[in-house]
């Protein structure tokens, strides 16, 4: 199943060359893993209320082209691999304007609970688990 997040670029997000800085781009695959759960209805609030974090234990970007104020980015959100205790979310990123490439990216994740002790998302929220699964690619 496919999700496509729309984000606009704000002037405040450019740097000095006028281009958004790079930092920013985490910022925008947050937002984008934030309406994807959402969308599949696992808002992270219900993670919190059910006592489970997932935390972001790597990130990795590849920085294609760059974008600029007014620009709008198509973020693209899926699931390249999941176990139940790990996840990794892929990322590809697009100028909704051409269409070109911006960035590639993955963040790597686990799940815990409000201690921080990894915990298996199959047995503590099952419902949850079968829709990674389901979204997961390559199955």
């Amino acid at each position: 199943m496919d999700f496509v997040f729309e984000r606009k670029i704000n002037y405040y997000e450019t740097d000095r060359m006028g281009v958004v800085h790079h930092s920013n781009y985490i910022r925008f695959l947050e937002e984008a893993r934030c309406f994807w759960l959402d969308n599949f209805d696992m808002p992270f609030l219900a993670f919190e209320e059910n006592n489970v974090t997932i935390p972001v234990l790597s990130v990795n970007c590849t920085y294609k082209k760059h974008v600029t104020f007014g620009d709008t980015l198509l973020i693209r959100v899926f699931v390249k691999e999941y176990s139940g205790v790990r996840l990794t979310i892929g990322y590809d990123v697009k100028d909704k304007k051409n269409g070109d490439t911006v960035i590639i990216a993955e963040t790597k994740h686990c799940f815990t609970d409000k201690n921080l002790k990894p915990i298996n998302l199959k047995k503590h929220l099952p419902e949850f688990s079968e829709k990674f699964e389901e979204l997961k690619i390559n199955k």
